[in-house]
């Protein structure tokens, strides 16, 4: 049910600030303390011309698996603060040929970045690292891997 809940605000906040997000159908798989879970069907809207996860979907997917949780600590906050992506590098190992599940292991670092903005007027950012795997072919290989700079500032405080 927790999932669900996480799975609805996700496309309520791609609704309402990025539609794009509701075009690949995004469903949180675990929301944890420590680790996020990001599920991106493969279908006729996420894949290629090779019946594969389309680039475009994969760093959707990418993102959202680390965005979910600053939108999460950022609403829990009850503060204004705004982030955005710096940068973004991965590197594609194999070919995701089906549903695709992105992994943050750093939830626990990207709500203490978050818990340094309620206090701090200054833009702030860190990187943080991420993998997606294709399931129904293996739990633990990586087809991909990941790492965006998220970047943050508090809106309430005058720098």
């Amino acid at each position: 049910m927790k999932n669900l809940k996480y799975t609805a605000f996700i496309n309520l906040y791609g609704l309402l600030k990025i539609p794009l997000v509701l075009f690949i159908s995004p469903r949180v798989v675990e929301a944890g303390e420590k680790r996020f879970i990001l599920k991106v069907p493969l279908s006729y809207r996420t894949k290629n011309h090779l019946n594969s996860m389309y680039f475009g979907a994969l760093g959707i997917g990418a993102e959202l698996s680390i965005a979910a949780a600053a939108v999460m600590a950022i609403s829990e906050s009850k503060q204004k603060i705004d982030f955005v992506f710096k940068d973004f590098s991965g590197q594609y190992l194999k070919r995701g040929d089906g549903d695709v599940h992105f992994i943050c292991d750093e939830v626990e670092a990207v709500k203490a970045l978050i818990d340094e903005a309620k206090t701090n007027p200054a833009r702030i950012e860190r990187k943080f690292k991420g993998y997606a795997i294709v399931p129904k072919t293996s739990e633990t290989e990586p087809i991909m891997t990941y790492e965006l700079t998220l970047s943050v500032r508090n809106r309430s405080l005058k720098s």
